[in-house]
This record gives structure tokens, sequence and C-alpha cells, in this order.
């Protein structure tokens, strides 16, 4: 079953493409909350505030005074870092995915033709481009 579903997975058609993005939206989930439950609180606790993904560079701040509500500008450069490191784990684990599925096809053996140079089957006893004896 395994090798069928395999085969299946590194086909090239649009229902294998389908698969992979349902796949891969899977995967982002997974590590969406590997970072978020497993990795981040770890970081922070090296980080002096704490939540190092609400970090934020405040430009500036204004309290309406009848409402006396709080608008903040500002650049929130602890969610840029935190989708960065979600991408990058993604992506390793897209590459180690790919690297278990995908192996590379064994090379064929060839004879090359003495006269026009062509790669041709081991069995064949003439060139199938210039059709001369091999």
């Amino acid at each position: 079953m395994w090798p069928e579903f395999k085969a299946f997975l590194t086909k090239s058609n649009a229902l294998a493409l389908a698969v992979g993005v349902i796949i891969g939206a899977a995967m982002g989930k997974v590590v969406t909350a590997l970072t978020g439950d497993l990795l981040m609180p770890v970081i922070g606790l090296v980080m002096p505030k704490g939540d190092w993904r609400k970090a934020e560079i405040v430009l500036s701040q204004s309290t309406d005074a009848f409402t006396r509500v709080t608008s903040v500008n500002s650049i929130k450069y602890g969610d840029f870092l935190g989708a960065v490191l979600d991408f990058i784990i993604i992506a390793f684990a897209a590459f180690l995915l790919t690297k278990a599925l995908l192996k590379p096809a064994p090379e064929v053996p060839v004879k090359t033709c003495p006269y026009c140079k062509e790669k041709n089957d081991e069995a064949a006893s003439k060139c199938k481009a210039c059709t001369s004896a091999i």
C-alpha cells in the first residue's frame, strides 16, 4: 500500500498537485502549532518582555480626549520575525519530505555512437540518429 501511495504522490498530474496543496496546508498548520506552542515559549524565556511576537517599535501614539481610545501607529517586527521563522521551518520540512519521497531515477546504461556521439540504449545495434552500426 505504501509503494502505491508513494507512486501516486510522485506523479505529476493535477490530482497529485491538489493532494500536495492539501498536505502543504496541513503541514503549515502543524508547523504553526509547533512554533507557537513548543518553540516560542522557550524563545520567550530568553526575551526580556516574554511574548516576542508582539514586539513592536511605536512610531506615534494618540488618545482621543472624548472617547479615551488610544490609537498606536507601530512597526510590528516581532510578528514579521515570527512569520519568517514559520516560513523557514515549513520550507525545511517540505525539503525533507521531498527528499524522502522523490529519489532520483537511476541512470540507464547507454552506448554512445562513435560517429554522431548520440546516446543509445545499451541493447541497441544501430544508432537511432544516424543508423550506423554500433
